[in-house]
């Protein structure tokens, strides 16, 4: 992910310099509406199109009225956090969940020593967040409605029917509907391809294997792409981690490849999309798109089983679910 931060006089300009001059790990792009935004409404609109996180230093009212033409969807939109020119206070204002504001907006407050303000219900009645549950489990959700009617359940400690499957008929049931990403996409290009032509080959040939963007969990690539900007784009288009292997970690993919003596002789391994694919994948992942080549450009397409992931977290939720539940049928017997 990508921040944009925008600040509207010379203090906030400063202040932005002081948070954001040695972040990492995202890259950050400093603007200032005196020297560089002659449109903020417009500018808006284009980080919201490249899927930027957005940090507007300065009034909350400002960036309501910048951002309201251009809110479309809980699930897509771009995250939005407000910070106060003084450095007092952060406030996630948009996707402070599927989007991750309210967790860029406590490592802003850290970095700028400032209080986060952070207002979901979920969060401040220290509940279960069934988004922020999906995100971190690598499901999509398929009907978002049922995100608002699982957290007032929750708040009001009643039982949820949430769905995990990737079956059709079984997804059809169920208050929230959560489908697994199985699928990790490993790409290749000459330097500098243009995001648009990524994004077009991609497309095209998820569609013959009938895989959709929203099952996609990773894409994948040699280290030496870290910094290709028309993958960069796409990954963050779409909300994708991007996750890069150096040569060698690649050569210790096991599986039987399509190798390249031109490829070798220029990155140091003879496959880069098959074998970053797999690689990401796991132990358990299988090709099925194996390297597809197209003007510069290389896709294969690896399926990686998904699994609960077991964290602390997590666990206490499966936990209080499996109480809940023997509670409920001890009372119905």
């Amino acid at each position: 992910m990508e921040i944009s931060v925008i600040s509207f006089t010379d203090k906030g300009k400063q202040l932005s310099q002081t948070v954001f001059g040695n972040w990492a790990p995202e890259k950050v792009l400093l603007f200032s509406k005196k020297d560089q935004v002659a449109d903020v409404k417009a500018w808006t609109g284009e980080q919201f199109r490249e899927k930027r996180a957005i940090v507007f230093v300065g009034a909350c009212g400002i960036a309501v009225r910048m951002i309201a033409p251009w809110i479309k969807d809980k699930l897509t939109d771009s995250p939005v956090i407000v910070m106060d020119e003084t450095g007092l206070f952060v406030i996630p204002v948009l996707s402070g969940h599927m989007g991750g504001a309210n967790e860029l907006a406590e490592r802003i407050a850290h970095q700028a020593g400032a209080v986060p303000v952070i207002t979901t219900a979920t969060d401040v009645n220290e509940t279960f967040a069934v988004d922020v549950f999906a995100k971190r489990q690598n499901l999509s959700v398929l009907n978002k409605d049922g995100i608002a009617r699982v957290s007032s359940k929750v708040l009001k400690e009643e039982m949820v029917d949430i769905v995990i499957a990737t079956d059709d008929k079984q997804l059809s049931n169920g208050i929230l509907r959560l489908k697994p990403k199985e699928y990790v996409l490993g790409i290749g290009c000459r330097r500098g391809k243009p995001y648009e032509e990524i994004r077009d080959f991609v497309d095209k040939e998820l569609e013959k294997i009938a895989v959709s963007m929203q099952d996609v969990r990773a894409v994948a690539s040699i280290d030496r792409k870290k910094d290709e900007e028309g993958i960069l784009r796409f990954a963050n288009a779409n909300r994708l981690p991007f996750v890069t292997f150096s040569a060698e970690q690649l050569e210790q993919v096991s599986g039987r490849f399509e190798e390249s003596d031109f490829v070798k002789n220029n990155v140091g391994v003879g496959n880069v999309c098959e074998r970053a694919a797999m690689a990401e994948a796991g132990e358990e992942g299988r090709l099925i798109l194996h390297k597809t080549a197209e003007n510069g450009m290389t896709l294969a397409v690896a399926y990686a089983p998904w699994h609960m992931k077991t964290d602390a977290d997590d666990r206490l939720v499966l936990e209080t679910a499996q109480s809940s539940e023997k509670k409920e049928r001890k009372q119905n017997t």
